[in-house]
């Protein structure tokens, strides 16, 4: 919010909620993607507006939240990663906590926020799981609780060996806010395109349902609590998919008998 914050306000600022109107929505989204911003993310910086103003509705700072229009939501992209285009992100960082932080992202398909979060306490070397939740509840949601494979360990131990903090991903012995700078340099070096750091976990969920592995276990390590979210996301990639349903339509098995 804070970083949506600085383009929402230069626009927005200066007028009070019950000012805002469809046409100030437009303005800005058409200045926002005439300057180069992705429709998708003035969608987002839009949404983010509109959260704010219910925000403060529900809290009575204000009588009315605005009616806040946004651009069309565009088709999310179908772009994930192979496991060697992972290993070539982790082989272009440029620093040992990006590639870790990369390994991490794919090996648990968690959101950058929970591996950032992570400290060492909530790695069990001697169970071999990984606890990406904190104790408050807010934090929980979206949090699973994963088995570290044989690849991760090892850099997990290494990377314990040399710690400076509690912090799993750290630099200079303090916490690492982001990795978006380091992460996007990698991306560039590995000549890849099209990837952010959600197609890391993206990509680790396609892994999981395209190698056969039930939509119930890839749920519970995506931290889903309704398995029919993981279905409507990922369903297509299972092997097999609509196998049946397109035998059924099959009319040349019908000639063939006849």
């Amino acid at each position: 919010m804070g970083y949506t914050g600085k383009a929402v306000l230069a626009h927005f600022g200066h007028y009070r909620p019950d000012q805002i109107t469809t046409d100030l929505c437009r303005s800005y989204a058409k200045q926002r993607m005439d300057s180069g911003i992705s429709q998708g993310a003035v969608h987002t910086e839009l949404g983010h507006l509109r959260s704010a103003m219910t925000f403060a509705e529900r809290n009575r700072m204000i009588t009315a939240a605005p009616h806040i229009e946004r651009p069309a939501k565009p088709t999310p992209k179908e772009r994930f990663l192979t496991k060697d285009e992972v290993l070539r992100l982790i082989d272009n960082a440029d620093a040992p906590h990006i590639g870790l932080a990369i390994h991490l992202l794919f090996a648990t398909a968690g959101r950058v926020g929970a591996v950032l979060d992570l400290t060492w306490d909530r790695v069990d070397m001697d169970r071999g799981t990984i606890n990406l939740r904190l104790d408050d509840a807010r934090t929980r949601k979206g949090r699973a609780i994963v088995p570290i494979n044989k690849g991760l360990m090892a850099a997990l131990q290494h990377a314990r060996d040399a710690a400076l903090s509690d912090h799993v991903i750290e630099w200079g012995g303090k916490r690492v806010a982001s990795i978006r700078k380091g992460f996007e340099g990698a991306v560039r070096r590995a000549g890849l395109r099209d990837v952010t750091l959600h197609t890391i976990r993206h990509s680790a969920a396609v892994a999981m349902v395209s190698s056969g592995i039930p939509i119930t276990q890839v749920a519970q390590y995506l931290g889903h609590s309704n398995t029919a979210i993981t279905f409507s996301t990922y369903g297509r990639f299972a092997p097999g998919h609509l196998t049946e349903a397109a035998e059924v339509l099959d009319f040349v098995k019908l000639r063939a008998v006849k």
